[in-house]
C-alpha cells in the first residue's frame, strides 16, 4: 500500500453539495490507517494567502465580482497551494487528497461561466507548474439533492441560480467524460457506500 499512492496526487471534486469534502476525509484516514503517509488540502485554501483568497470569493458581499475575476483568484491561491503545500509533500513521498482542483474551475468559470474549458486549462498550464492530478473523482449528484444538502447561510458561490448550478454539473460531466484519469462517482446512496466506491475507485487505478 505505502509503494502503490506514495507520491500520488488525487482530486474528489464536484458540484456544490456532492459530499466531496466528507469523501476527502473519510478517503485520507482509509489511506492513514492503511499506512499511506497523506497530506489533504482544500482548494482554494490550505496556505495563508489561499486562505484570504477564499474570504474573497465566497464572501456574498462580492455579488459583483466577474467570472474573469474569480478564474483569476482561484488560479492565485492554486498556483500558492501547489508551491506551498502539494509539491513539498508529493516529493516526500506522500499521497495527496484534495478537495477541488482546476477541474472546479473548468466546470464553474469555464462552463457555467462562459469562458470557456479550453481557456481555462491554457491558463493553467501558463500558471501551474502541474495542471492534472493522477487522478480525479468526480462526485455526480442530482441538483434537487445537492439543494438540500447546501447551508442556509448559502456562500457567494451557491448563491448563484438553479440554471448556473445545472450547467456547473454539466461542465463537470463533460470534462471528465473520455478524458484520460477522471472517473465519475455517483453519489446516490449512503455516505458509506459512496465512500466504499471512491476506496474501490481508487484501488483500480493505482
Amino acid at each position: 500500500m505505502k509503494n502503490k499512492f506514495a507520491g500520488k496526487f488525487i482530486v474528489l471534486d464536484g458540484p456544490d453539495g456532492c459530499g466531496k469534502t466528507t469523501q476527502s476525509e473519510l478517503l485520507t484516514k482509509w489511506l492513514e490507517n492503511s499506512g499511506v503517509k497523506t497530506a489533504s488540502f482544500r482548494d482554494p485554501g490550505g496556505t495563508a494567502v489561499g486562505e484570504q483568497i477564499r474570504q474573497i470569493l465566497l464572501n456574498p458581499e462580492h455579488a459583483a465580482m466577474s467570472e474573469r475575476a474569480e478564474l483569476l483568484l482561484y488560479m492565485a491561491a492554486r498556483a500558492q497551494l501547489w508551491k506551498e503545500k502539494i509539491s513539498p509533500a508529493l516529493e516526500m513521498g506522500k499521497c495527496v487528497v484534495l478537495d477541488r482542483w482546476l477541474s472546479s474551475t473548468c466546470a464553474y468559470q469555464g462552463y457555467a461561466g462562459g469562458l470557456g474549458i479550453e481557456n481555462v486549462i491554457k491558463l493553467a498550464t501558463d500558471c501551474l507548474e502541474r495542471v492534472w492530478p493522477d487522478l480525479t473523482i468526480v462526485l455526480d449528484i442530482d441538483l434537487d439533492v445537492s439543494a438540500r444538502r447546501l447551508s442556509s447561510t448559502p456562500d457567494r458561490m451557491e448563491q448563484k441560480g438553479k440554471t448556473y448550478h445545472a450547467k456547473v454539473r454539466d461542465g463537470f460531466l463533460k470534462l471528465a467524460r473520455g478524458r484520460e484519469n477522471f472517473t465519475i462517482v455517483n453519489v446516490s446512496g449512503s455516505i458509506e457506500a459512496v465512500g466504499e466506491k471512491v476506496i474501490e475507485t481508487v484501488n483500480k487505478k493505482f
